[in-house]
């Protein structure tokens, strides 16, 4: 019985699996992706000074701790990329606990501004400590919460 559907065609036996690419084709090669020099002894200073300087807001009652990161950093961003790069970081979380400690004050009458308050206020000092080391090692930090005004 002979088959005359031509929707139905007889199955290809010559086609073969790919074939792997020729031997001579070089294999694909990482490329590792550049990293930034290490930073120089002044540049790991003022990074730990634009970190360490919003603690300025214990005199201040909390509300001048931006004014140190800026003027560290205003001064030295041209000179250092990693204190560029570590000014904008502590600058923007001192903005951040600036707001979260406004906020603390503006609500304390309902009792919560005080939780807040005493939460931004622990978690300032921890996490500006840690910055202000992890800088002095030369490591750039990135605080865990944190606006990005500045960029």
């Amino acid at each position: 019985m002979e088959n005359n559907d031509p929707e139905k065609k007889p199955a290809d036996t010559t086609s073969t699996p790919e074939s792997p690419p020729p031997a001579d084709t070089p294999p694909a090669v990482e490329v590792p992706s550049a990293t930034a020099p290490e930073p120089s002894k002044e540049a790991k200073q003022f990074g730990m000074l634009c970190h360490i300087s919003g603690l300025a807001g214990l005199l201040t009652a909390g509300f001048g701790n931006w004014i140190g990161p800026l003027v560290v950093w205003l001064l030295k961003k041209e000179e250092y990329p990693f204190v560029d790069d570590q000014g904008k970081e502590a600058l923007n979380f001192q903005i951040t606990c600036l707001i979260g400690y406004l906020i603390g004050v503006i609500t304390a009458w309902l009792i919560i501004g005080i939780l807040i308050i005493m939460a931004v206020g622990v978690l300032w000092l921890v996490f500006t400590i840690i910055a202000a080391v992890k800088a002095s090692e030369g490591i750039t930090y990135r605080y865990p919460f944190s606006i990005r005004l500045i960029k």
